[in-house]
């Protein structure tokens, strides 16, 4: 029954995870307000939960700081990259593009941490490839959805990096504290540029939607995805994560109408087969638990 239940509430957290996406298209702002809207209503929402714990909010030690500064800095690129990547193209080309990033991680782990590269690795990357060169009809700055894809592999790409780090603080944190500091110092270093941003007219609506973004699709999504781990395996957790833009392609259909093309459905499965490939064969995934 619990393991049940732990299923369900992962799940759930990752089907928030997909809903995310579509708020690139509901919401008429530019990515940067779009990202510190998310990140400032989180935060709040973490800062309340860690306090009514009694936990601290921040680190102790100033290098943990300056490391959780730096994690805050590639969140806020992530998600801004990610949300433009939806904004000049698709919900579906965003989400496959960004869900590349198992590959990177697979890429870029042996490299930073100076371990041997898995030939697996080096194939199953072919094969994504394949699937991302299939998505794009034209090979040209011009066509939206070249460049939704190449905001995707950054966006990809940074959140690769991103949870390689969030390991490393995993050791001696909790999700929660993680997860806040990462907001706070990501809201901290978009509060210059939205500063500096011409105003941009923000009506209650986008108040509320980015108020549900930041509480239910990001802490909440995040704390229900910590809940289910506790009676499941990581890499059931992994597995499921893959199925992010399956449900975010789906609520898109339903919400928004997009119809992805057969071109895009296509790369999609070769994309999502080499990602679960990588979760199969034990090349260290990353989880969308790092999401936040």
């Amino acid at each position: 029954m619990k393991a049940d239940r732990a299923l369900i509430e992962i799940h759930l957290a990752v089907l928030l995870f997909g809903l995310a996406g579509l708020f690139g298209k509901w919401l008429a702002l530019a990515p940067v307000l779009i990202v510190f809207g998310r990140v400032t209503f989180a935060g709040a929402a973490l800062a309340a939960a860690l306090g009514a714990l009694r936990r601290p909010l921040f680190a102790r030690r100033f290098k943990d700081q300056t490391l959780f500064a730096l994690l805050g800095i590639l969140l806020a690129v992530h998600w801004v990259c990610f949300f433009r990547s939806i904004q000049v193209s698709t919900v579906a080309v965003g989400l496959l593009s960004y869900s590349t990033f198992p590959l990177f991680t697979a890429f870029l782990e042996p490299l930073l941490l100076r371990e041997r590269m898995e030939r697996r690795a080096v194939l199953l990357s072919l094969v994504c490839l394949a699937g991302v060169a299939l998505i794009i009809p034209r090979f040209a700055l011009s066509d939206s959805v070249l460049r939704g894809t190449l905001w995707g592999l950054a966006a990809g790409a940074s959140f690769s990096v991103l949870t390689i780090l969030n390991r490393r603080m995993r050791r001696d944190h909790s999700s929660p504290s993680i997860a806040f500091q990462q907001d706070f110092f990501a809201a901290l270093a978009l509060l210059p540029v939205v500063c500096a941003a011409p105003r941009a007219a923000i009506s209650p609506r986008d108040i509320l939607l980015l108020a549900a973004l930041g509480l239910v699709c990001t802490a909440g999504a995040h704390t229900l995805f910590i809940e289910g781990m506790k009676s499941t395996s990581a890499r059931t957790a992994s597995l499921i994560s893959s199925l992010e833009p399956v449900y975010g392609i789906v609520l898109a259909f339903f919400f928004l109408g997009e119809i992805p093309s057969a071109r895009t459905l296509l790369g999609g499965v070769l994309i999502l087969s080499a990602v679960l490939a990588v979760t199969l064969s034990g090349i260290k995934p990353a989880s969308s638990s790092g999401r936040l």
